[in-house]
């Protein structure tokens, strides 16, 4: 065991609040798991040697933080600085259907949802289910449809250890559209997740903002179940930092259900990107996209793992899983695998993933016709993540990001 999980079990063992049974299941999990190292498959990739002996604050300096504007967005925003919650929850004006809660105050939406859509098998995941003591709890009600955007804005400080958690419940016919936005460049350790339960009929438009930069550690995830004929359409937008790792999984525990998954990843030099994505058909006739597109420049390393499992009883699934990425330089690392495990029949399902380099060719022909060459570049390569960014079904959201990851990939070919 690491001297920081030892800190963390220590300190599980004073929180006492309404959840205490939740907690409690979760720290005796908790103290049964080993340590990942390389041979821990789901970690092989990543190491966890700047997390081993992390001693940094428990609280913070920070009580107030302003939301990032995005022109045009005009959304509903919840900001946490350091894992609290900082806005003011009463002088909210929350749109008809919609119910918001501090995970603090017993009600039953948290009841219902705390634990049950993730899936036990994450250790970050358990010391957030320990120590998360503050999140939020967005309950849509059946048949409202929800068009003001919820946003969860999330600051990690410099020198600081948080952890935050959010639940959502989409009622039945329901729709209402998520974003998580999280933000951070110090020597932190952030640890966000989320779940989602989406009911029958209901939709969700979901976003996750995985915006850390510089000494910032991230552990996240995002867990959605989908129930018959609920439909989800999320896009995830990551840096790499020191180290970023997020968990996708979507549960399709009704029939007939819908999930397009976009995620779009942009690694500057020594920055660590790893993403896990896990799609369960338990039930017939579901539907899932799943599309991973990567930039890796200098000496930075992604991850990608995706897995699609089709149980026996999923028959008429479709599903379709592709990984691509680009490397700038032959320093820039990806590990990539993406999975297809089927158990029925008559199915439609295939997966694939490519791993290319700057066409030489193609960037020789633009520059013989005059183009600069960081014009040229941005031009053949950039494409490819844009392609993603104008599926987006949220237009300001889309245009603000546009600019940011056009910038921001300009400054990896300038590092090069």
């Amino acid at each position: 065991m690491s001297q920081w999980l030892a800190q963390v079990i220590e300190r599980a063992g004073n929180v006492d609040d309404w959840l205490a049974s939740a907690r409690s299941k979760a720290l005796a999990e908790l103290k049964q798991k080993e340590w990942p190292g390389r041979r821990t498959e789901a970690w092989r990739y990543t190491s966890l040697h700047k997390v081993a002996d992390l001693n940094l604050a428990t609280t913070s300096k920070e009580t107030t933080a302003e939301a990032p504007q995005v022109e045009g967005l005009n959304s509903i925003d919840l900001v946490f600085v350091d894992g609290r919650l900082t806005s003011d929850m009463t002088n909210l004006v929350l749109p008809e259907g919609v119910t918001i809660a501090s995970l603090d105050t017993k009600n039953d939406a948290a009841e219902y949802l705390f634990g049950q859509v993730k899936p036990q098998h994450h250790l970050f995941g358990l010391v957030n289910d320990v120590l998360a003591q503050q999140g939020v709890v967005i309950d849509i009600a059946p048949n409202a449809n929800v068009e003001q955007p919820i946003r969860i804005v999330n600051f990690a400080s410099d020198g600081v250890e948080s952890h935050q958690r959010s639940l959502v419940r989409v009622g039945e016919g329901a729709k209402a559209v998520i974003i998580e936005h999280g933000v951070g460049n110090g020597h932190s350790l952030n640890t966000a997740f989320a779940e989602y339960d989406i009911a029958d009929k209901a939709a969700l438009e979901h976003y996750r903002l995985a915006l850390h930069e510089g000494e910032a550690i991230h552990v996240g995830g995002s867990h959605f179940r989908l129930h018959n004929e609920s439909k989800l359409n999320s896009t995830l937008v990551g840096y790499g930092s020191q180290l970023t790792r997020l968990d996708v999984d979507i549960e399709h525990a009704g029939e007939h259900a819908f999930a397009k998954f976009n995620n779009i990843y942009l690694l500057a030099p020594k920055e660590h990107f790893d993403l896990h994505s896990t799609i369960e058909h338990a039930q017939p006739n579901g539907t899932t996209a799943e599309n991973a597109r990567g930039i890796i420049g200098d000496k930075a390393k992604a991850v990608f793992n995706g897995r699609i499992h089709i149980h026996r009883h999923a028959q008429k699934t479709l599903a379709e899983l592709n990984n691509r990425n680009l490397l700038l330089t032959r320093g820039a690392q990806i590990n990539t695998k993406p999975e297809l495990e089927i158990y029925a029949d008559d199915v439609q399902c295939a997966h694939g993933a490519t791993v290319a380099e700057i066409d030489e060719e193609a960037l020789y022909y633009m520059l013989t016709r005059g183009i600069d060459k960081q014009q040229a570049l941005v031009m053949l390569n950039f494409g490819f993540v844009q392609e993603l960014l104008f599926q987006m079904p949220n237009r300001a959201l889309a245009d603000w990001l546009q600019p940011i990851l056009k910038q921001r990939f300009e400054r990896m070919m300038e590092q090069q």
